[in-house]
């Protein structure tokens, strides 16, 4: 069915809010929480060939690389810098940033999909505690805890583009 080039009709659209935001910090989190839908939107109705597919060469980037990237991109902003929690290992260290993985099938996707859920629940219930106000250290530089929240709608921004493009090679599919 088409609805204009969207997926679905607006009214269904489960990233629309439904009035207009009050307040700073709850207008980052809607724009955050916006394009960390779009990207799961992206992903829908795929399985794990297609999401593994790295469809725009040379380079490497594939809608399950997105997910696990982010993953990685959530935990480092949110349990590593805010919660100065340096100790925990990096997600994907040494998986060039989640784009590089095995023969993907579907427990790797339900793994890669459920450690990106947590990863944003758990940024939900830091943002929730956490004043915009707040100073952390990022590389020596005192930053404010609304810029990492700036940087995190930038870089899901940034890679929504980018998954638009995938999934449009993918299946065709665009819009939305």
């Amino acid at each position: 069915m088409n609805f204009d080039g969207m997926w679905l009709p607006q009214d269904q659209d489960p990233r629309m809010q439904e009035g207009p935001t009050r307040g700073e910090k709850e207008c980052l989190v809607g724009y955050l929480e916006h394009y960390r839908g779009t990207l799961a939107l992206k992903c829908d109705g795929l399985d794990a060939r297609q999401l593994a597919t790295r469809a725009v060469p040379p380079s490497n980037i594939s809608l399950l690389g997105l997910v696990r990237h982010m993953a990685r991109v959530e935990q480092s902003w949110f349990r590593r810098v805010i919660e100065e929690r340096m100790d925990i290992p990096r997600l994907f260290q040494d998986d060039d940033g989640g784009f590089d993985f095995p023969d993907a099938d579907d427990d790797l996707v339900r793994e890669a999909h459920d450690l990106w859920e947590a990863e944003i629940a758990y940024a939900r219930e830091v943002l929730d505690r956490t004043d915009l106000d707040a100073v952390v250290d990022v590389h020596g530089e005192p930053t404010e805890v609304r810029d990492i929240i700036v940087h995190m709608i930038e870089e899901y921004a940034r890679h929504c583009g980018h998954a638009d493009l995938v999934r449009e090679c993918v299946d065709g599919r665009t819009g939305q």
